[in-house]
């Protein structure tokens, strides 16, 4: 379970220690990866360099409002910085203005920026229909993301197995299925694994190994 975990702290007044703290529980449970603000990235990667966990940031963050150049730019940064792994927020409001080409494009943007990188598009699903989160599926398989992710966290709603489930008939084995916010617990983790989930996004991750619950809001 450990292996399918990005450890994540995202919360604005996360400070460097907690980043560091971050890094260690990473290390000492071989979790996928840490999951930072951009802003972390160059002290998550200098505790990580040479070790299994990987360095994952977020970009347009939480609301994917941010102009396409912005997003290829700090993407651009990142991968500077030391990212391995990109978690963008799909552009919500083009989205559900059926804009899709430029969704589209502006997913493409990111993974060229990304240089090869796993980009995973956050779909943001609490604020979708159906319908719209079948779209945004295909709109990210076509600009060549490596996952779809559900939630960033900070909307009214977080991962459900529904959802989970839905975008994995949709991308089918070609796409990873990245499960986050409200993952808190061994139980909701492994609900989240037998709907499809190949990735979990948990600030709880010490709590699910050791088989609690937490009370995280991520």
């Amino acid at each position: 379970m450990a292996r399918l975990i990005d450890h994540t702290v995202l919360k604005p007044d996360t400070t460097e220690a907690q980043i560091r703290e971050l890094c260690a529980e990473a290390r000492e449970y071989c979790f996928a990866s840490v999951c930072v603000s951009p802003v972390w990235v160059p002290v998550a990667a200098a505790e990580l360099a040479g070790q299994t966990p990987l360095v994952c940031t977020v970009i347009g963050f939480p609301h994917g409002a941010n102009r396409t150049a912005v997003k290829a730019f700090e993407t651009e940064q990142a991968v500077s910085d030391g990212a391995d792994e990109i978690d963008m927020v799909i552009a919500v409001a083009l989205l559900k203005s059926e804009r899709y080409a430029e969704v589209e494009a502006d997913i493409k943007a990111v993974v060229d920026a990304a240089q090869g990188r796993t980009v995973k598009v956050i779909l943001e699903t609490a604020l979708l229909t159906d319908e719209e989160k079948v779209i945004a599926c295909v709109l990210s398989q076509n600009a060549g993301a490596d996952f779809v992710k559900t939630s960033t966290g900070f909307a009214s709603g977080g991962a459900s197995p529904q959802d989970v489930a839905l975008m994995r008939r949709v991308v089918g084995d070609s796409m990873g299925v990245k499960a986050s916010g409200g993952v808190r617990s061994a139980e909701d983790a492994y609900a989240m694994v037998e709907a499809g989930a190949t990735r979990l996004g948990a600030s709880a991750g010490v709590a699910i190994l050791k088989g609690l619950t937490s009370d995280a809001s991520y």
